[in-house]
């Protein structure tokens, strides 16, 4: 009889997991933006199929007491890109369109979400 609830709350459990488990959407393209490196030079990266809905804080640029904000983004994906001049997708937002064309350098950002 033990057994029998065991494999019962086992399978329910693996249901649970497996619902809450759905592979996050990803909008298609490229997002890249520009950041000044340790080195003081230009360096640019690009994120390929980004995930859709979640914040993405930029590594090069997230913490604002030790790194300049990137900037000049240009979004080549099929869905709106907000970005943000904060980490954790905080402060100021822009809305820059799908296959828009590529923002001047005075657009800073340190986080980034996509939505349709």
């Amino acid at each position: 009889m033990r057994l029998r609830h065991s494999v019962a709350a086992v399978c329910g459990a693996l249901a649970l997991t497996a619902t809450l488990a759905a592979p996050a959407h990803a909008t298609t393209g490229d997002f890249s933006y520009q950041f000044v490196g340790f080195s003081g030079d230009r360096q640019w990266i690009t994120l390929h199929d980004p995930a859709s809905d979640v914040c993405i804080t930029l590594a090069e640029a997230a913490d604002p007491g030790s790194s300049e904000p990137a900037f000049a983004p240009h979004n080549d994906t099929d869905e709106y890109a907000l970005v943000f001049t904060g980490p954790d997708c905080t402060g100021d937002s822009w809305t820059l369109r799908p296959h828009g064309r590529p923002a001047s350098d005075r657009l800073k950002l340190r986080s980034v979400v996509f939505v349709r």
